[in-house]
């Protein structure tokens, strides 16, 4: 199969993801009442609870085929942030790949950190409702 029939499908893939993921929040967010008020309704035989897991899994499998299109541009990734990003700060860019690759993983690594500090700040900050 080719690589542009392989991009084809994943691209195919990642917008019946979002159509889908959208549907679900559309229908947790606006059907159902707000959080615990939804205890006992039901939709098409789910409760809100298993709606809400659907959610989350959709979510995942919508950032694994995000990650398997990243991988697939890879290269162009990498030069979009050597070419760019360093033109833009004066610096001479190199058309080595191993460089580009470096500079393509460390700003993986920096979205990534970043998201996990968010997580990492909302665990350790949560309260809880219950009253004393």
């Amino acid at each position: 199969m080719s690589r542009t029939i392989v991009n084809f499908f994943i691209d195919f893939a990642l917008l019946l993801i979002v159509a889908v993921l959208a549907a679900v929040s559309v229908i947790t967010q606006h059907v159902f009442p707000p959080g615990t008020s939804a205890k006992g309704w039901t939709l098409w035989g789910f409760s809100y609870d298993a709606w809400t897991r659907f959610e989350f899994v959709l979510l995942c499998v919508l950032l694994l085929a995000v990650l398997v299109h990243v991988m697939m541009h890879w290269t162009w990734v990498c030069g979009v942030v050597v070419t760019r990003l360093l033109r833009g700060r004066g610096k001479e860019v190199t058309r080595d790949d191993g460089l580009r690759t470096l500079y393509g993983v460390t700003t993986l690594i920096v979205i990534l950190l970043s998201v996990g500090g968010v997580v990492a700040a909302a665990v350790l900050t949560i309260q809880s409702g219950a009253v004393s």
